[in-house]
């Protein structure tokens, strides 16, 4: 995905800056009168991109989501950011048919491990993982702000998160002023005003299908995601495995399939990407409908 750069007004300065969160670059252009407003609304946006990490991080041992697999079958109160993205995640779920899934985590790991060894996971330890998946698994209680989930659940919001967090790290810049952004992490692009003198944001989808193309070339208040098989991979009998799994089935994709999602909810882009890989060539397009003002582009890859 390319992000071309068109002319700025006189009274607007373009600053860029990356720092590296979620285990990835992140990367900020925006457009500010100095460059004092410029650094420190991206010293703030990083900030809360930092918060946001540490919150809902399936790695961080003392992240918040992590805190959740200890508590047993307790209802236990989350803070409202995570809430919000658990309830989301249960609700895109539930319309992709579980295409979908924020509790992939024990198939997500057992892959990781095989994609090292470069040797399929037993059948076994497959079945034994996916046994653990399940999303209607999750209880939430918005009354309560409460969640409850059994002891073996594992809660994973990598296909999610991401999203969710640039598009705060957007909020975050407005309240410093910056209203023209462009943030970008791992294939999520999340974007505020137009630049300056221009009528958007100008990113390329290059073999997108038109409709998609067009919007993508004047991107505003949006953001795009994109999902696909990646470097990321396992090769067994001929057979490769992407690092997406299907987690109904709980196998590596061999589709070939790589979404591109434009919306103006940035957590539903993220995951809503994922996901339309996942439902394959054959669903993509009924699982759409359910989500109106959302625009998508799947191909196959050859």
């Amino acid at each position: 995905m390319l992000v071309q750069q068109g002319s700025t007004a006189a009274v607007s300065t373009p600053f860029e800056y990356a720092q590296v969160h979620m285990g990835m670059e992140v990367r900020l252009r925006l457009f500010a009168s100095t460059s004092h407003a410029a650094e420190s609304a991206a010293t703030a946006a990083f900030a809360r991109i930092a918060v946001l990490d540490r919150m809902m991080s399936d790695y961080r041992p003392d992240s918040e989501l992590r805190q959740l697999q200890g508590n047993g079958n307790a209802w236990t109160p989350v803070s409202p950011e995570l809430f919000l993205v658990l309830r989301r995640s249960v609700e895109i779920a539930r319309k992709t048919d579980g295409a979908f899934d924020p509790t992939i985590a024990p198939l997500v790991r057992l892959w990781r491990s095989a994609r090292s060894k470069q040797q399929m996971p037993e059948l076994s330890a497959l079945q034994a993982a996916k046994a653990r998946v399940g999303w209607r698994r999750i209880s939430l209680d918005a009354s309560r702000r409460a969640v409850r989930t059994p002891a073996d659940l594992q809660l994973d919001l990598g296909g999610i998160a991401k999203g969710y967090i640039l598009q705060e790290a957007v909020r975050e810049l407005r309240t410093h002023g910056v209203h023209s952004a462009l943030i970008e992490a791992g294939g999520d692009i999340v974007v505020g005003d137009a630049p300056p003198g221009r009528d958007g944001w100008r990113i390329e989808a290059p073999g997108a299908a038109t409709a998609f193309v067009e919007r993508a070339a004047k991107l505003t208040n949006a953001a795009l995601s994109t999902s696909g098989p990646g470097a990321q991979y396992l090769e067994a009998e001929g057979v490769r495995y992407s690092h997406v799994i299907d987690p109904r089935t709980g196998l590596g994709l061999t589709n070939n399939l790589t979404a591109r999602v434009i919306a103006t909810d940035a957590a539903t882009a993220d995951a809503l990407s994922t996901a339309l890989t996942v439902a394959g060539p054959d669903r993509w397009r009924t699982i759409l409908t359910r989500f109106p003002n959302v625009i998508a582009s799947v191909d196959r890859l050859h």
